[in-house]
């Protein structure tokens, strides 16, 4: 029987979004599920958008992050502090493959500061991401933006996005959830239908099969398998597996189910555990 694949999207301390686990407690938890490996892929953001804090919970995460304008500006990322802790913690679990790694987001708008966190490196494996659109002259993410503008506007928009992208960045090796406005797609809307945007889909994989990267298979929320099937189409030859984990129990969250679904479209795992998997 097939074990797991390497969880290659994880967060630790080192992101400041992610305060609910240490990095060690990360590799205790894939020790315990049998992964064989794992990489933090730590958030490296230089852009800074607008929340509505009126519809934010008294004391989230957001809300204590966010100024009293909604303005959130992330905070610097350690790059010196992280690789410590990476050396540490491949020191301290010798049989669990522990690859550095970043996630960079919206690293088109932002090559020299991306750049410069980069040369501090090595980094394993480096995704490219996409939170954030442009919205009233400033930046906002999906969840605010479909409380004023029409849902399929905003997925065409963020599919746009995508494209300019990984046509403006080579920094990365990987694109991040494809489907991130799909984590909050609203109930009003009924279910929501990849369907409706395959024509944007296959644009933005296209241009990413072409780049020679591989996609992510994010599990944060079940990727719609037709997605897999237009990249298998496009010309894509590369998978990756990731939970997005913010915390330990987060770990390789819906894996099981996400690899009978790649296998189905035709990839198969690399040589080694932590390889990309590649079309068959």
């Amino acid at each position: 029987m097939m074990g797991l694949p390497a969880d290659s999207h994880v967060h630790s301390q080192w992101s400041w979004d992610a305060f609910a686990g240490t990095m060690q407690g990360v590799c205790a938890r894939a020790v315990d599920l049998g992964l064989p490996a794992i990489a933090f892929t730590e958030h490296v953001d230089h852009t800074v958008w607008t929340v509505d804090r009126d519809e934010l919970d008294e004391g989230s995460f957001l809300a204590t992050v966010a100024g009293p304008d909604g303005r959130l500006t992330p905070p610097p990322f350690d790059a010196a502090g992280y690789l410590e802790s990476i050396e540490d913690c491949r020191e301290r679990f010798p049989g669990l493959r522990i690859l550095s790694g970043l996630e960079a987001g919206e690293p088109h708008w932002h090559a020299p500061a991306i750049g410069k966190i980069l040369a501090a490196g090595p980094f394993d494996r480096v995704l490219g991401s996409l939170h954030c659109l442009p919205d009233n002259g400033g930046y906002a993410e999906p969840p605010d933006l479909f409380r004023h503008r029409a849902p399929a506007e905003v997925v065409r928009q963020y599919l746009a996005e995508v494209a300019a992208l990984i046509a403006g960045s080579d920094v990365f090796t990987v694109l991040a959830h494809i489907d991130f406005p799909v984590r909050y797609w609203p109930a009003h809307a009924g279910p929501f239908d990849p369907y409706a945007f395959e024509e944007e889909f296959r644009h933005a994989l296209r241009l990413l099969a072409d780049s020679g990267r591989a996609l992510e298979v994010n599990t944060c929320v079940p990727l719609h398998p037709e997605i897999v099937r237009w990249w298998r189409e496009e010309g894509g030859s590369a998978i990756t597996f990731g939970s997005d984990a913010h915390e330990p129990d987060e770990l390789a969250r819906g894996f099981a189910t996400a690899v009978d679904m790649v296998q189905a479209h035709g990839f198969r795992p690399g040589r080694d555990p932590h390889d990309y998997w590649i079309a068959a």
